[in-house]
């Protein structure tokens, strides 16, 4: 997991392709080619798994696609906790 303010490493496209590339034509393990580039094995092998995936290598999405606080207006929270409150009356009122 990512520590907060943690600056994450660039890799051109042509890099990361190179690599991989290196990998399927059996020129080392993910683990010996972190080692000599200097880079995770978790790093490779998510390329990896990217390219068997037929995703474009570097076009590959961060997160779990859920929205940030920030991007939710209030009216939408507003919204929800409405529908929530009424959840926990609800609730409540069969009891």
């Amino acid at each position: 997991m990512a520590s907060k303010g943690q600056k994450f490493n660039k890799y051109t496209v042509e890099f990361r392709q190179m690599v991989v590339q290196r990998y399927l034509n059996n020129d080392g393990t993910p683990t010996t080619l972190g080692r000599e580039y200097g880079i995770s094995h978790k790093t490779i092998e998510t390329w990896i798994r990217a390219y068997r995936n037929n995703i474009p290598i570097g076009q590959q999405e961060r997160g779990k696609g859920r929205k940030k606080d920030s991007e939710i207006d209030y009216k939408e929270r507003y919204e929800i906790l409405k529908k929530y409150q009424a959840f926990i009356e609800a609730r409540r009122e069969k009891k």
